[in-house]
């Protein structure tokens, strides 16, 4: 890990919609995130393509601020897992968010908002709130390069003590 840690990303893997299907049955899915050289995952949910994960990962964000990739991918028990698709997404506004003084600002507070682009796999505009004294970011992404799918997320940026504060 780097020396210039500016936080933790929780990363709450919410669920997948409409995923590919790569077995007869469906699919068995389960998520990694990248970013730099961390890797995380999700477990693997059986014979499903619109699977509920639930799971929380955490990756470490360090200077030079690097993009969140996604990947998911069919596990399969004979053969090597099949990709279902990947999206990638900036976590620059949300690493910018965390700079601003929160002291005057009321919980649910709409810090910022992040539009799609051709950037982002955003599916929709993705909010930057406050709950609870911490940033949260709402994220749904479209999978690429795959002929259907997407990845619904929520972001929570967590200081540390060598971090960003706010």
């Amino acid at each position: 890990m780097a020396a210039n840690v500016l936080g933790l990303l929780k990363v709450r893997v919410v669920r997948g919609v409409n995923l590919a299907y790569r077995d007869t049955r469906g699919s068995d899915p389960y998520v990694i995130l990248r970013m730099g050289s961390q890797k995380v995952k999700t477990g693997v949910k059986k014979k499903n393509v619109n699977p509920e994960w639930n799971e929380e990962l955490t990756l470490s964000v360090t200077e030079p601020i690097q993009p969140m990739g996604l990947e998911v991918y069919d596990k399969d028990r004979f053969s090597r897992d099949d990709k279902m698709g990947e999206a990638e997404f900036d976590i620059h506004p949300l690493v910018e968010a965390s700079k601003m003084n929160f002291a005057c600002m009321r919980d649910e507070t709409v810090v910022e908002i992040v539009k799609p682009s051709s950037q982002n796999c955003l599916v929709d505009e993705s909010y930057i709130t406050l709950k609870g004294g911490k940033l949260v970011q709402d994220v749904i992404l479209r999978l690429r390069n795959v002929e259907c799918g997407e990845v619904e997320l929520i972001l929570t940026w967590i200081k540390t003590s060598e971090g960003t504060s706010y």
